[in-house]
């Protein structure tokens, strides 16, 4: 499904005093999981996967993160991981959305650690994937070093679709078409996106501040847990796993190491044994 396509099915609403698109599939009565996507993309990340959890008999909550693809995207604005967890929390209240099941990629990992960190019983089931839960292992590709820096808000303007699909292949694995480079890239510049990359960068910063109590709301959360990892990431790939099976014992695991390994976006890079991982796991 293309990007126009994944906008097209869905619907803005008034979240935290900002426009924020989201989007519901699957059954109305079907058990719900919450997707939450990473930077700098959008909710579009998921749409490889999302019909087969639909049909699956899930109820497919997904939305565009303040910042992010269809969403508001205010200039100047000072985006917050904790800021984003609320926005969520107000779309389950708005949608009547009690527990959920939550599944979060790359930035979307610490908003799912925060939410976590507020109200663990809420959330039926923990999927996490490719995504820096530990700071300290994070390891980001030099654009992300160069945009989070202090020039960053200059060189944002500067960026081309070529340099974003260069920075982009720096962290796949697997090949990935042309055609959902280029959506990728719809969905970071669109609404003025490329004015807001540095600022949406911060969150490198309140992962750092916030390292105990998110580290500490996924090693003490009582409910199933599941990795999906691609190993081919060098900003959250293998280095990561050893620490994750020490500190997540009983976590379920799917490590996509088959030739050739999958990097940063288990979803969009090998959607299939994702999404057949995720069916199984969260039934």
């Amino acid at each position: 499904m293309r990007l126009d396509e994944w906008i097209a099915g869905g619907e803005h609403i008034r979240l935290g005093g900002h426009d924020i698109f989201h989007r519901q599939d699957g059954p109305v009565d079907g058990r719900p999981v919450t997707l939450v996507h990473g930077f700098p993309t959008s909710s579009h990340d998921w749409a490889p996967i999302a019909p087969a959890l639909a049909e699956s008999g899930c109820r497919v909550t997904t939305l565009d993160l303040l910042g992010f693809g269809a969403s508001a995207k205010p200039v100047g604005h000072d985006y917050r991981i904790t800021e984003q967890a609320s926005i969520v929390e107000e779309l389950w209240q708005r949608l009547d959305i009690d527990e959920t099941a939550l599944v979060s990629h790359d930035y979307g990992v610490s908003v799912a650690q925060e939410l976590l960190h507020r109200n663990a019983p809420r959330i039926t089931s923990a999927a996490f994937f490719n995504g820096g839960l530990y700071p300290d292992l994070h390891r980001p590709i030099r654009i992300q070093q160069l945009l989070h820096g202090p020039a960053g808000s200059l060189l944002q303007h500067l960026s081309t679709e070529r340099m974003y699909r260069r920075s982009l292949k720096e962290v796949f694995g697997r090949p990935v078409s042309d055609a959902d480079l280029h959506d990728m890239w719809l969905a970071t510049t669109m609404n003025h996106g490329k004015r807001v990359q540095h600022r949406l960068l911060r969150y490198i910063d309140e992962r750092r501040a916030h390292a105990d109590r998110w580290r500490t709301a996924v090693e003490t959360y009582p409910g199933p847990v599941q990795f999906i990892w691609g190993p081919a990431d060098p900003v959250s790939g293998a280095h990561v796993l050893p620490r994750l099976r020490d500190r997540l014992p009983k976590a379920h695991f799917l490590i996509l190491d088959q030739a050739p390994p999958t990097g940063h976006y288990p979803q969009v890079e090998n959607p299939t044994p994702v999404a057949e991982a995720l069916v199984t796991f969260l039934r």
